[in-house]
């Protein structure tokens, strides 16, 4: 099988543990587009998330962002597909979020609008390995339910960081009976997705625009929020630093994100 698509994670997969893509790994990338595989990013981040990595990934045509919810041209600065939130919905969510003294994050097509108090004490949500990211580029916002009335069709996914493992279980008792994809993610987040939005129909969306088969893609990723994506693809490359509920789902463990797995991906499959 000549593969035509690779999709790597970004937490846990393409970064290492620094939130970095080392040198050897930014390389092999490249060289991999150069000769015309199409790679693209398949993450939970938006786009403004992914602005620190613009030098590394410029190459990049096209990336499956926000689990799904936005498949986007990068070249052209426009969205190929976007699937929003409803509007009830989103409101249901955050009222959970508050109930768990949660930090809410609205992800959009343009913004990423936290509470300026929840990025200023990340470490209670488990996340201070993003806090500086937030401080630069999130988009202060304590009237949630304002900006959606104000803005419709802007919001692809609502995350829930929460302050213990337990209160997302009981966030994820509340919500799971509604018309939503829910997955857990990092270590106390819920991620809250249209009904059927995951990285593997973003995969299977740019697949049709690209008019290539599934079957000619290897995705490479680490958490739950992968598990869609690696039985989709062609291939399930799943990072060595995975639980090993998730490297149950590969055809190839490669090495850990901190010693350039992907690096072997490419050098298996491409």
């Amino acid at each position: 099988m000549a593969y035509k698509l690779l999709a790597l994670d970004m937490d846990g997969t393409l970064l290492n543990s620094q939130k970095k893509i080392s040198a050897k790994t930014a390389a092999a990338i490249a060289e991999l587009a150069a000769s015309g595989v199409h790679v693209v990013v398949s993450t939970g981040r938006a786009l403004a998330e992914l602005a620190d990595y613009r030098n590394e990934l410029k190459f990049m045509h096209y990336g499956i962002v926000i689990s799904g919810g936005l498949v986007y041209d990068f070249f052209s600065a426009k969205p190929i597909v976007t699937h929003p939130v409803p509007e009830n919905l989103m409101l249901k969510i955050i009222d959970a979020g508050i109930s768990e003294h949660a930090m809410i994050h609205l992800m959009g097509v343009h913004n990423s609008l936290m509470r300026a108090e929840d990025i200023r004490n990340c470490a209670d949500f488990q996340m201070s390995a993003y806090q500086e990211m937030y401080e630069r580029i999130s988009t202060r916002c304590d009237d949630f339910a304002g900006y959606i009335h104000a803005n419709p069709g802007e919001i692809v996914k609502v995350n829930l960081y929460h302050r213990s493992p337990e209160s997302r279980a009981r966030n994820f008792e509340r919500l799971k009976n509604l018309p939503l994809t829910i997955v857990y993610a990092e270590t106390t987040a819920l991620e809250s997705s249209p009904l059927g939005v995951t990285k593997a129909s973003g995969l299977r969306e740019l697949c049709e625009f690209l008019g290539l088969d599934v079957s000619e893609t290897v995705a490479a990723g680490d958490a739950p929020n992968d598990v869609e994506i690696l039985k989709t693809a062609g291939i399930a490359a799943v990072m060595g630093n995975a639980s090993d509920e998730i490297k149950a789902l590969a055809d190839f463990v490669t090495d850990d994100n901190d010693h350039d797995g992907i690096v072997s991906v490419i050098e298996k499959f491409f």
